[in-house]
């Protein structure tokens, strides 16, 4: 029997270093392959570990290919993790931290190691597929275009739809308008790049009504382009 479940409001992270495979080649040359995939494995370990972490609790590994690491929050049905968006905070928390990671391996390790990061929140189905090595995964609109904000990214940038845009910016986090961009599949979108960690000075209310519509009230007005105040997401 196949295992599978509709999952409402699920946030959704891809982050890749495109620029390991050029280091992979290089040291391949030198018959260092190994090396390279033993300094690959500390890093994928490295982003692990932290998941271990409190603030990083409503968040699951997804899987790792190559050096691409997906993951995503807002998975259970525990209501408490959707209160207050924290999955989603949590998400934006750990794609920083991250990115500080990273940067700790390049001066431990003496490389130029450059972090690109796309996410996005949505309806998923999540499942496990396989007969003799069964994985589980998710699927769905959502995921596609998470995984299109970190390939249309740009590298040390963490790229967010204008959904989470709503939901960080009304937390106090900074973010820049990137303006309209070509995504595939999806045609012109409106990004954002995530710019630091929260100002909790900056914080405005978000509410989610009784039948878990959510509606996103969002008054920060020190953005690039204007904001829509009462979005549905």
């Amino acid at each position: 029997e196949l295992y599978h479940e509709q999952c409402d409001f699920v946030c959704i992270m891809f982050a890749s270093i495109p620029n390991f495979s050029e280091f992979y080649v290089e040291l391949e040359a030198n018959n260092e392959g190994v090396e390279c995939l033993r300094l690959l494995n500390e890093i994928i370990a490295d982003f692990d570990e932290l998941l271990a972490e409190e603030p990083y609790k409503y968040i699951e590994k997804i899987k790792s290919t190559g050096a691409t690491y997906m993951a995503a929050s807002g998975l259970t049905r525990n209501s408490c993790d959707m209160k207050d968006y924290k999955h989603v905070t949590a998400m934006a928390d750990y794609a920083l931290r991250i990115r500080e990671q990273l940067a700790s391996v390049n001066e431990h390790s003496f490389n130029n190691f450059r972090l690109r990061v796309g996410i996005n929140i949505g309806p998923v189905v999540a499942g496990v597929i396989g007969a003799r090595k069964p994985q589980y995964d998710i699927w769905g609109n959502a995921v596609n275009v998470a995984s299109r904000m970190e390939s249309t990214g740009v590298l040390d940038g963490i790229q967010v739809t204008e959904e989470v845009r709503d939901i960080l910016a009304a937390k106090g986090y900074p973010l820049t308008c990137r303006g309209s961009i070509q995504v595939k599949g999806k045609g012109s979108m409106v990004t954002y790049f995530l710019d630091g960690p929260r100002d909790s000075t900056k914080t405005n209310n978000i509410h989610s009504n009784t039948n878990e519509e959510k509606i996103v009230s969002v008054t920060n007005g020190n953005l690039d382009a204007p904001v829509s105040t009462n979005v549905t997401v």
